[in-house]
């Protein structure tokens, strides 16, 4: 390869990772804007952007009809904020955990959060508990789920250290025990029961509101915010963790700060929309392809991203056989399942498997 041939793939690589960030900051704008602005009742940009500022006190000579600011504010941007905080939380465990396992196809529901969180919101349907109205079912989803993420760890580990393979065993251990429970209670419910079981492990943002938004972002921006500080440690894992002993990193702590960064945004973000699969081996890969696998890009990058997609997903399921809704975990399943086979199969061509 001549050396003009070089410099110009180094100019459009580093371009690539420059524009990156602000091309995906726009695309989330314009996510937003279409998820929501685009439903049974059209709400244009202008009468959005009025109806925002209204609430801070600014009025805009634009008209704006009391069915337009009702559904824009009170449903579709709670749903759409939800949206933005539940995809940017998993596609970001998905890259720390990838990260972490050195393994393209890990993703959050390896270390046991869906599974356990399914099991405390099937619980508490079944069981019929309802002592904290409707933040009884989000915070037992959360609260196993994180549960089991810990139990997981502890199993894992022996002389201080955490094995990767002990890990993913145990984590598939504890995904089908869980799995079982979650059966056994779905056998023992009633029909209302079961209905409400299905329509939740289905995943959707259906019944986002202003209150579950602000019990998910404190949680979901503490772990999008400290993700980046684990950028460089996880570029120097890809050698290997004892080269990366070796160059100065604390591998238990930076194992220990991913897997529990995970837990906390794959477990919030399952409490509240449903165990929505694929955000996080899906995003993580288009990033790595576009922009390379350097995690201090890699990770807000997939947070945007996440967003984007989600938000996108969603629209494209309340849109596509309105008026009925179809639940969105079934949209990124589409879309995810394909991809998924994809990747396999072109790992397998790449490392000679079969």
């Amino acid at each position: 390869m001549s050396a003009a041939m070089t410099i110009t793939l180094q100019r459009i690589a580093g371009w690539r990772r420059t524009g990156l960030l602000p091309v995906l900051i726009l695309a989330l704008a314009v996510a937003v804007a279409l998820g929501a602005g685009i439903g049974p009742v059209v709400v244009p940009p202008d009468v959005m952007l009025a109806i925002l500022l209204r609430k801070t006190g600014i009025l805009l000579d634009v008209p704006v009809s009391v069915q337009q600011e009702a559904i824009f504010w009170t449903i579709r941007l709670p749903r759409v904020a939800l949206g933005v905080l539940a995809g940017a939380a998993l596609a970001v465990s998905g890259a720390l955990l990838q990260g972490v396992f050195r393994n393209p196809l890990a993703d959050p529901g390896l270390i046991g959060v869906s599974s356990g969180a399914a099991l405390g919101a099937v619980a508490v349907i079944v069981l019929g508990i309802s002592s904290l109205g409707l933040m009884t079912l989000p915070l037992a989803a959360f609260l196993t789920g994180t549960a089991t993420t810990f139990f997981v760890y502890r199993l894992a580990q022996r002389h201080g250290r955490t094995d990767v393979a002990t890990l993913l065993l145990v984590g598939l251990a504890l995904n089908a025990m869980a799995g079982a429970a979650t059966g056994l209670l779905t056998y023992l419910a009633d029909d209302a029961q079961l209905r409400s079981i299905v329509f939740w492990t289905m995943g959707g943002l259906g019944g986002a509101l202003w209150e579950t938004v602000l019990v998910a972002a404190p949680w979901i921006a503490v772990s999008l915010a400290l993700a980046p500080r684990l950028g460089r440690a996880l570029n120097l894992f890809a050698l290997g963790e004892t080269e990366a002993r070796h160059l100065g990193i604390e591998v238990e702590q930076v194992k220990r700060a991913a897997i529990l960064l995970s837990a906390l945004a794959t477990g919030t973000a399952v409490a509240l929309v449903g165990p929505i699969g694929f955000i996080g081996l899906i995003v993580p890969h288009i990033v790595r392809l576009i922009a390379g696998p350097d995690h201090r890009l890699l990770l807000p990058a997939c947070a945007l991203g996440g967003a984007s997609l989600l938000v996108l997903a969603d629209l494209v399921a309340r849109t596509m056989a309105a008026p009925a809704e179809v639940p969105v975990g079934l949209i990124t399943a589409c879309t995810g399942g394909p991809f998924f086979l994809a990747l396999i199969l072109r790992a397998r061509r790449q490392y000679g498997w079969g």
